[in-house]
Order: structure tokens, then C-alpha cells, then sequence
């Protein structure tokens, strides 16, 4: 064999052995990946469980895709403890994600919205919760806003408080706009701090006010722009799996794991990343009601609707 021959099959098997070396370094990171993914996961699913977590229900939901190419959730706030079987919702939102733009838009529906529920005549909004579990609920923003939902998360308020407390150890920076204290568990003073998961919730869910469930929904949408502003970093990244863990045991939803994971993940990785925000109904398109004694909100449906559509489209 020539000398120039030999050369070159040396270079050749040298290459083929790189080759090898890098594809069974590949397969030791998968499974390295795959094994760090399981044990925090199930760390953090450990840890909820010993909190006591909420029993699951299962629901039918026939949710479709959105017709502007995101994925819409319907995301549901419970009260929810250990044992129940029959609880309600007040804090009903959708919450788009949408993979080729990137963007990420928040529409918090407003429980008193006297509307349509199928087959069940006229209601408040979350009655539909109630009577027919997310299934139903879907059906009756569907007829209202036609709008496509996709998947539904029922989040429990410990679940809240659990996943605030792992993902932000020192606390989530909150403007505190006033006092709070009355029926929400803790005591809050004005002025920009830093809340841990018990003080976050009861700031979410404080109404007594002049503006009652208006200034409550205001409160949602600013607690969850911080989030989304806040957890970002390779650190948070990291412990992605854990935080689903954690969340887990406390939610009950149609979104697989793997889903949770991929939206959280791309949340995590764009910094400072941007929630859009929409209240329904908007400002000038309602006015209260008493309807057999009850307060509820008369919604101008169409304008709405036109408002929703607008905000997903863009």
C-alpha cells in the first residue's frame, strides 16, 4: 500500500472512531436527560403529595385548535381541597400560546358575565363550570365568543402557592397598590416586596374593594405579566421538571406532561417575555343587572366577540 493510501485510511477510521465516540457521547446525554427529567419530576410530585394534594376528575373535553394557529387553554382557578368532589371556579382566563409568532396573550373572562349557556337557558358564566364541568364551559364561550379551545387546566389554589414557592425562593416582586387582609388569610402593606406563595394568592384573590371583582381580575393579569417577566434563566430552566412535579398533583387537565413542559420551557428561555392582556368585557360594553335577586353583568356579546377576535388575530 502506498504511503498516501495508508494516510488516508488512517484518517478515515480515526474519523469513524470521532463518530462513534460522538454518537455514544449523544446517547449517554439522552439518557443522562431522560434520567434527570424522571428523578425531578418525581421529586417535586413526592414533595405535593406529602401536602396533601387534591383527588383528580376526569372530564370530557372535545376542545379543537385555535383558528388563528395557537393553542388555547382554558385556565381555571379552584378552591378546591383534599377529598372534595363538587367545587367551583372563579377565576376563568384563556391563555394562548402561539409557537410561530412566539407570543403569549392572557384574556381574563369575567365570572358575572350574564350569558347563553347551552341547553341550560341564561347564567352566569362560571354557572356553566358548575352544571357541566370545562366541557360545558368551553360549549358556553364557544357559542358566546366563538373561540376554539384547545385544552383546559383546573389549577388548585395550593398548587398555586406550592409552584410559587419552589420556582421563586425569595418571592415574586409585587407593587402592593393598598392594604389587603379581609378573607384572603394573610395581611398585606403597600409598597413594592417581594410575596412568597401564600401572600401571592392572597393578593390574587382580594375583591373587597370599591371595584370589587374588576380590580381582582386587574391583579390576575399584573401577578401573572411578573411571572412570565421573572422566571427566566437557565437556573429556572434546570428545575423545570421538579415545578412540573410539584404543579402536578394539583392540577387536573387535558395537557399531557410533555405539553406543560414545551410551553414552560420556551416561556423560561425567552427572557422578559411579554404577556398581552385582555379583560371581557371591555370597558363601555356592560352594565349591571339583577336578575332574581342576583347581581350579574349584561354583556354587549358582539362587541366583545369582535374584541377577542382582534386581540388572538394579531
Amino acid at each position: 500500500m502506498e504511503r498516501s493510501e495508508y494516510r488516508q485510511t488512517r484518517k478515515k477510521k480515526r474519523k469513524l472512531r470521532k463518530g462513534r465516540v460522538f454518537f455514544l457521547f449523544l446517547i449517554l446525554l439522552i439518557i443522562f436527560a431522560a434520567v434527570y427529567i424522571f428523578v425531578q419530576y418525581n421529586a417535586g410530585k413526592k414533595k405535593a403529595l406529602e401536602n396533601g394534594a387534591i383527588e383528580k376528575v376526569e372530564y370530557e373535553f372535545n376542545g379543537e385548535k385555535d383558528q388563528y394557529g395557537g393553542t388555547n387553554v382554558l385556565l381555571l382557578g379552584s378552591d378546591a381541597r383534599a377529598g372534595d368532589t363538587k367545587y367551583r371556579t372563579d377565576t376563568i382566563m384563556v391563555a394562548q400560546f402561539h409557537p410561530d409568532k412566539g407570543t403569549y396573550k392572557l384574556i381574563s373572562l369575567m365570572r358575572d358575565m350574564y350569558v347563553d349557556i347551552p341547553g341550560n337557558g341564561q347564567g352566569r358564566i362560571n354557572t356553566a363550570f358548575t352544571i357541566g364541568g370545562p366541557e360545558l364551559l368551553r360549549q358556553t364561550i364557544k357559542e358566546n365568543f366563538d373561540i376554539d379551545l384547545q385544552y383546559y387546566a383546573i389549577v388548585n389554589f395550593h398548587g398555586f402557592e406550592a409552584l410559587i414557592d419552589e420556582a421563586f425562593p425569595n418571592g415574586v416582586e409585587i407593587d402592593v397598590e393598598k392594604r389587603m387582609s379581609e378573607n384572603i388569610g394573610v395581611t398585606l402593606e403597600p409598597g413594592l416586596q417581594n410575596l412568597n406563595g401564600k401572600q401571592l394568592l392572597g393578593y390574587v384573590r382580594f375583591r373587597h374593594d370599591a371595584i370589587s371583582d374588576f380590580g381582582r381580575v386587574e391583579r390576575q393579569q399584573k401577578t401573572l405579566e411578573a411571572l412570565a417577566s421573572q422566571i427566566s434563566g437557565v437556573q429556572t430552566v434546570a428545575k423545570l421538571p421538579k415545578l412540573a412535579g410539584v404543579m402536578m398533583p394539583y392540577i387536573n387537565t387535558s395537557m399531557s406532561t410533555k405539553d406543560i413542559l414545551y410551553i414552560g420551557s420556551d416561556l423560561i428561555r425567552n427572557k422578559n417575555q411579554e404577556v398581552e392582556t385582555l379583560r371581557i368585557p371591555v370597558d363601555g360594553t356592560y352594565q349591571d343587572l339583577r336578575v332574581d335577586g342576583s347581581a350579574v353583568l349584561g354583556v354587549e356579546i358582539d362587541t366583545n366577540k369582535e374584541e377577542i377576535h382582534e386581540f388572538l388575530s394579531k
